[in-house]
């Protein structure tokens, strides 16, 4: 069954194409594929706000526990890291913490 999580985040808009690059060249690797993730949409809105849509093939968190040990996972948060910054720091411990709940889904095969 297919999974999406949607994180977010504070990024400075003009970092947008900065942290796309960063994605683009991760994205050529086997990190996405060896998680199973099917598609990643990036956006920014007004200030600072930083939404990153994943969608997995399977379960999303356990995807997310198997990248967490991995070493190109790893350095690719480094590479984000002074670009992307939690929503809210105080109460941020890992991406868990800045992952939004769905409350509400349709698709036209699924209804409601």
């Amino acid at each position: 069954m297919a999974d999406r999580i949607l994180i977010v985040a504070r990024m400075a808009p003009e970092k947008a194409e900065e942290v796309a690059s960063i994605f683009g060249a991760s994205d050529r690797t086997s990190l996405p594929a060896d998680l199973g993730v099917t598609r990643r949409e990036l956006f920014h809105y007004q200030d600072d706000l930083y939404f990153h849509l994943v969608e997995f093939e399977g379960d999303a968190d356990h995807a997310m526990a198997a990248a967490r040990v991995r070493e190109d996972f790893q350095r690719l948060c480094a590479e984000l890291d002074p670009l992307i910054s939690p929503y809210d720091p105080e109460t941020w411990r890992s991406p868990a913490d800045a992952t939004a709940t769905s409350f509400y889904r349709w698709t036209p095969q699924e209804g409601v």
